[in-house]
């Protein structure tokens, strides 16, 4: 209290001061990121990092105070366990995830899917020179709206003015409704996307704004040809699936954000080419930090398929799990750990 006595109104006055500030620039980068991704900061940061904490610590709580809650309780407590992540595997919005809507009538998305998607498609098919070019200014608040149909008809849009790449991308992902469909809507985004490179290719050096164009560019082509080969995998064409990821690996190493190592491990099990799964997951698999369910169930699956010929239940109860039967079950333990819906 004699601390409290002695504080001055000079002291509030610049209290008042400072909260306002600090405020006022919470306010200004809210606004800047609602303008950029289409998203809130604050609700991404408490939906993505805040809730699951909280959320787990009050569900150990109340799972130990209170046992017999009921269906609706335990129901609750999954909901707010759950954390949202990145799915490199992602499907098709139009030729897969919607033929489940039709014949489930359930719909496989939720909010925070469709706005982790969104985030991710403006920062990588989208610029800050895109309001220079009116097909790439029309795509850019396409990327940011919310409804669907509104998408498709800007995307429509922009292909009147010339072939935009971006354009093409989002009607293969949300209307096309077959896979064959999209591939072909695919193949004349590459057509597109790969004159755009070129040209920003060559003016890239010439000053900031050439640059990021460039790098926006890098990324639609990227995306593109990584869906091409999603769609041949889909369409029986593994093998071929395999080359282009390969290819379009060795051509753009650095750019891992797209996870193509993933895909690759999808269509690489499919061809049950087991030695080049190992050498994939050699270059990528981080134990201290797994990355993704994908990763940690196919490492788990090759090191319990390397012991299981020979592993007898009997003969491990008599004489304890080798070393490499304790490495499988520490493997699919991590795989769980990490993902516990997978063997759902």
């Amino acid at each position: 209290s004699m601390f409290l006595n002695t504080l001055t109104p000079k002291f509030y006055v610049a209290l008042t001061g400072t909260s306002s500030l600090i405020s006022g620039l919470i306010l200004i980068f809210e606004w800047w990121y609602f303008r950029k991704y289409g998203t809130s900061f604050i609700e991404q940061v408490s939906v993505s990092h805040l809730r699951p904490l909280l959320g787990g610590v009050d569900n150990n709580s109340s799972n130990n105070s209170n046992s017999s809650n009921g269906d609706s309780d335990s129901n609750r407590q999954s909901v707010s366990e759950c954390k949202v992540w990145r799915n490199p595997l992602n499907l098709f919005r139009g030729a897969e995830y919607n033929r489940y809507t039709w014949v489930t009538g359930r719909e496989p998305l939720t909010y925070y899917d469709m706005n982790l998607s969104a985030q991710d498609h403006q920062t990588f098919f989208t610029c800050d020179s895109d309001h220079l070019r009116p097909a790439d200014a029309i795509m850019q608040k396409a990327w940011r709206e919310r409804n669907p149909q509104a998408r498709i008809s800007a995307a429509h849009e922009a292909l009147e003015i010339n072939e935009c790449a971006t354009a093409y991308i989002l009607l293969a992902e949300e209307e096309a409704t077959t896979i064959a469909e999209a591939e072909k809507l695919f193949k004349q985004a590459l057509k597109a996307g790969d004159g755009c490179y070129r040209r920003s290719q060559q003016l890239q050096h010439h000053g900031s704004q050439y640059e990021a164009q460039h790098r926006r560019d890098t990324n639609v082509l990227v995306y593109i040809k990584r869906r091409l080969a999603m769609c041949a995998r889909r369409l029986g064409r593994t093998r071929e699936a395999v080359k282009m990821m390969r290819d379009l690996m060795k051509e753009f190493p650095l750019l891992s954000m797209f996870n193509i190592h993933e895909n690759l491990l999808e269509a690489l099990l499919e061809l049950q080419a087991y030695a080049d799964v190992q050498a994939v997951l050699a270059k990528y698999d981080d134990i201290s930090l797994p990355k993704s369910a994908t990763i940690c169930y196919t490492a788990a699956l090759l090191k319990a398929r390397a012991v299981s010929d020979k592993f007898s239940p009997e003969a491990a109860s008599r004489r304890g799990l080798s070393t490499a039967e304790m490495n499988a079950v520490e493997a699919i333990h991590r795989a769980v750990e990490f993902n516990p819906h997978v063997p759902k």
